[in-house]
């Protein structure tokens, strides 16, 4: 098990998944540092961390290549330009990336989620994904999702995931956090 006083979870704060995450941190003592840009709104946040203009654009991809990755378009570009610029920092700050979401036929994830998922694989981190219609815990292993129950087993880990969490993906961050350090 993980010595809780090491570990750092990097998030953003975001409604429902990134603040279950957050609120599970606070409660098992683990560190935060949650990204943030001028007009986020965050739900809960813990070592706020404002990206300034040149930070974000450390993190931009054109659109265009975000729509062919992601086999979608995005309709609101400059509102989702931000989160995907910001989702760079998270990921790119922790080690090991956990998710919650939907995974899609084509093995990428739902929404904005999707992107924070695809850098994880494009910077071969190890990365779990808990699919909330499957109800079940999935690792990127060999280009596929193999059903796992994953455990935080790096000092530095990443959260992002879907506004809208289900009492199910709430319980699957709450169990990830009691399997990875005990009881609170």
């Amino acid at each position: 098990m993980m010595d809780r006083s090491e570990v750092v979870l990097y998030t953003g704060g975001h409604k429902g998944t990134e603040a279950e995450f957050g609120r599970n941190a606070e409660r098992w003592g683990i560190r935060q540092v949650t990204f943030s840009f001028e007009g986020h709104q965050m739900e809960y946040a813990s070592d706020i961390r404002v990206l300034n203009e040149e930070d974000l654009r450390k993190g931009d991809v054109s659109m265009e290549i975000l729509s062919k990755r992601m086999g979608r378009t995005y309709a609101k570009a400059a509102k989702i330009r931000r989160v995907i610029q910001s989702l760079f920092h998270i990921v790119n700050s922790g080690y090991q990336v956990l998710a919650v979401g939907w995974i899609q036929p084509d093995d990428t994830v739902k929404g904005g989620t999707g992107w924070g998922v695809e850098l994880a694989k494009l910077f071969n981190r190890p990365l779990s994904v808990y699919d909330q219609d499957r109800k079940q815990w999935f690792i990127w292993q060999n280009s596929r999702w193999i059903p796992d129950n994953p455990v935080v087993s790096h000092k530095t880990f990443s959260s992002t995931g879907t506004r809208y969490l289900t009492e199910e993906g709430t319980a699957a961050i709450r169990d990830l956090f009691e399997r990875s350090f005990g009881k609170p």
